[in-house]
């Protein structure tokens, strides 16, 4: 029998996990089955629970349930523990492992898929939410000159930017705080791209040559990435690469051996143009 594998969400009929994991275990010659499973919004213990017990060796885990498996987990790696929520789930000898691949998998996307260094680069991050938690240490150790959250709320910006005080000094404030400052990444981690709505974005933040990047991706650009070619912004990426990478992550965690991912990346975005 293969290895069982899953993604726990809710909804989880849209998911790209499985097709994803599918393709890497035939480049990587892994038996294993991969599938999609809902799991109740009250519910996600019962649902992981029984899951193990029909043998699954490890999941995946999509919204709502990323802090529901965070507090589930009975041992946490240093990037999950950082992140305040968990990803991707390990289970043996009756251990549940709880990992984040999410910021690996943005790092990636933006430093090898897209040949974009951190390095002494000016990075500004929009929002304060657990997809901006989720990247700020991997960020961090990118060596950049400066990284600044901006949200809404200036006071939950600060608040994060406290978490990662042991890291690094943080720039914190709100949208409108970003005045006079550019910067040469520019990446949304809010949900606004979900909702079709802009931000409130002051002129002049993308720097020459600034890359902008969405976290969210769908066919054809984001509401961000619009707002972002309108403003001046040099280069744009969505974050499909983030999806592919995340998940390359995670199945390494889980086999121990990374996939490529440049063909599954372009399957991806053949999908999304179709």
């Amino acid at each position: 029998m293969p290895d069982l594998y899953a993604v726990f969400g809710n909804p989880i009929a849209h998911s790209k996990s499985p097709a994803i994991h599918a393709a890497f275990a035939a480049l990587t010659a892994q038996d294993l089955h991969y599938e999609a499973r809902l799991a109740p919004v009250d519910g996600f213990a019962t649902a992981i629970s029984e899951f193990v017990a029909a043998g699954g060796k490890g999941a995946n885990v999509t919204v709502p349930f990323k802090e529901d498996a965070f507090r589930l987990s009975t041992r946490l790696s240093e990037r999950a523990a950082r992140a305040g929520a968990v990803n991707t789930l390990q289970f043996a000898g009756g251990e549940i492992f709880g990992d984040n691949t999410d910021g690996a998998g943005l790092v990636r996307d933006i430093t090898h898929n897209l040949g974009c260094s951190l390095a002494g680069k000016h990075i500004l991050l929009l929002g304060a939410g657990g997809a901006a938690r989720g990247v700020i240490a991997p960020l961090l150790a990118g060596g950049p000159a400066s990284l600044f959250i901006a949200n809404r709320s200036a006071d939950k910006a600060l608040a994060l930017a406290a978490a990662f005080a042991d890291l690094a000094a943080v720039g914190t404030g709100s949208f409108g705080e970003t005045v006079g400052k550019s910067f040469d990444l520019v990446i949304n981690a809010t949900s606004a791209s979900l909702a079709g709505a802009s931000l409130p974005l002051p002129a002049g933040i993308f720097a020459p040559g600034c890359l902008a990047y969405d976290m969210m991706y769908g066919k054809g650009e984001t509401p961000f990435l619009a707002q972002a070619r309108a403003q001046g912004a040099a280069r744009l990426a969505d974050g499909l690469g983030m999806l592919a990478e995340q998940a390359a992550e995670a199945f390494f965690v889980w086999r121990g051996v990374r996939p490529e991912t440049a063909s599954v990346l372009a399957e991806l975005r053949a999908g999304l143009a179709a």
